[in-house]
């Protein structure tokens, strides 16, 4: 599952509700917005689907909002994949709020799914990121219907499919869930 051929979905358009409700896309990290550093981060995708709301960017993306609206993270990634012009082998998923994943994260990734489904970013303490890899026909197959994406957990979705664990370098697998989170991660110390 190499990187030669690869599209982005970008997950940017959950209702930040520890975050007072703020658009999390804008929020800015070292003097860029949070999606700047996604976009940054899937630098390598042949196309990039940005699920939330439309806002100028340095590369070419499409901007799509998830159905149902505000369906959850699996409604969002789903959307993402069917608004993709071109049928690529391989997914790349990235939730907005995490601006330390790097372009080498995703090639780690990449590498690690060789011989499995796809691979997943875990955290110090073996959970799940909303980071990961996956091969299109292998989350095609395990796809719920559209009733059934609304609510639909991420992990519930994944455990469905043979991924490989990635453990995270440094801070990669830190994201911003609230305004402590975003002091954090601009004073590590």
């Amino acid at each position: 599952m190499g990187l030669e051929s690869y599209a982005a979905i970008v997950l940017a358009g959950g209702r930040a509700a520890r975050l007072g409700g703020v658009d999390k896309a804008s929020v800015e990290v070292d003097g860029r917005t949070l999606l700047a550093h996604a976009l940054e981060a899937v630098v390598d995708a042949s196309e990039v689907v940005v699920v939330g709301d439309q806002v100028p960017t340095d590369r070419p993306v499409t901007f799509c909002r998830e159905s149902p609206r505000h369906g959850g993270p699996v409604a969002a990634l789903l959307t993402g994949v069917d608004r993709l012009l071109r049928r690529t082998p391989t997914v790349a998923v990235l939730a907005v709020d995490m601006p330390r994943v790097t372009p080498s994260t995703i090639r780690r990734l990449h590498e690690a799914a060789e011989g499995h489904d796809g691979a997943v970013l875990v955290d110090p303490g073996g959970r799940r990121q909303l980071a990961f890899v996956v091969a299109r026909e292998r989350l095609d197959a395990v796809r719920p219907g559209h009733e059934e994406q609304h609510g639909h957990p991420v992990h519930r979705l994944l455990a469905r499919l043979d991924l490989a664990e990635v453990s995270a370098v440094g801070v990669e697998h830190r994201d911003v869930d609230t305004w402590a989170d975003l002091r954090d991660l601009r004073d590590p110390g």
